[in-house]
């Protein structure tokens, strides 16, 4: 099976000694994020997210099914993740690594399981027809904090979808095209961003956004969720080295001001893609078509 090429010795012993000085070998220090870049595409629910040489593409679509038999006033919102040899040669299409698994899982509880998205507002006939939402989550390049890349992949692009408008009359059910009526935005209820702490020499040391590399010589990593306004979603913790409860309350606090951060980052580029869009629209209403002499 293939893996990832593990450090040098050398390599291993430079960075260990600068994270003992309390440095990083990009020059960023321990609590500070690589550039967040936060485009959208043309098409509504595309979110592509760049954190320094990390790369995550999050799709989602909508599609009418039948709701589950238990929850009839519901709709439906799955998150998948792939995970291929694009981001990285030591993962395999079609097998599973522990690593993927665990990262699915992180971002099922961190969004999903927290009730980011309001699944009650994706109900159109109780028992018999619903919405359900679904996100891609593709990984196109890996150089660590792929948990933290994707949360932000996959709200932004919840935030930014837009599902058909319908109308119900009886039992019939019409989905409206995008050019009969404005489509509709989701029912985000908060906006959950993770933040994965990674710990060295012993707990002295706890960085945030590490590297491939620095993953690579992490003793411990913790991945703390929470939204703007301080309301905890998961702390996520496999293994590892222990960390005591002063360091945990310490890691909640960087984690806080860099969520505060993210979110308004995340705001600021769908105002951008709004004002790109209503400004694109108006100039094609504003178009004359017709051909004069």
């Amino acid at each position: 099976m293939p893996r990832e090429l593990d450090p040098t010795i050398n390599e291993k012993s430079f960075i260990l000694d600068a994270l003992n000085q309390k440095l990083r070998i990009d020059g960023r220090d321990l609590n500070s994020f690589r550039e967040l870049e936060l485009n959208f595409g043309d098409d509504y629910g595309l979110a592509d997210v760049r954190l320094g040489k990390t790369r995550v593409l999050a799709r989602v679509s909508a599609e009418v099914v039948k709701p589950f038999t238990d929850r009839p006033f519901e709709g439906i919102f799955t998150i998948t993740t792939e995970l291929g040899p694009m981001a990285s040669p030591a993962f395999e299409p079609g097998r599973q690594t522990e690593q993927e698994v665990l990262l699915s899982r992180l971002i099922e509880k961190a969004i999903r399981r927290s009730n980011a998205l309001d699944t009650e507002s994706l109900c159109i006939v109780a028992g018999q027809k619903c919405w359900q939402i679904r996100a891609d989550v593709h990984f196109l390049s890996h150089d660590g904090a792929l948990v933290d890349a994707s949360c932000i992949a996959v709200v932004a692009a919840l935030q930014h979808f837009r599902r058909p408008d319908v109308s119900v009359e009886g039992e019939k059910v019409t989905i409206h095209t995008m050019t009969e009526r404005v489509p509709v935005p989701l029912s985000i209820l908060h906006v959950p961003i993770c933040v994965t702490f990674s710990f060295y020499l012993d707990g002295e040391v706890c960085l945030v956004d590490a590297t491939l590399q620095e993953e690579q010589l992490r003793q411990g990593d913790m991945t703390i969720t929470l939204n703007k306004f301080g309301e905890l979603c998961q702390i996520a913790k496999a293994g590892g080295l222990a960390i005591n409860a002063l360091n945990l309350l310490r890691c909640a606090k960087v984690a806080l001001v860099k969520v505060g951060e993210i979110t308004a980052t995340v705001q600021r580029r769908l105002e951008e893609d709004a004002a790109v869009r209503v400004r694109r629209d108006n100039l094609l209403e504003s178009k004359a078509d017709n051909e004069r002499a």
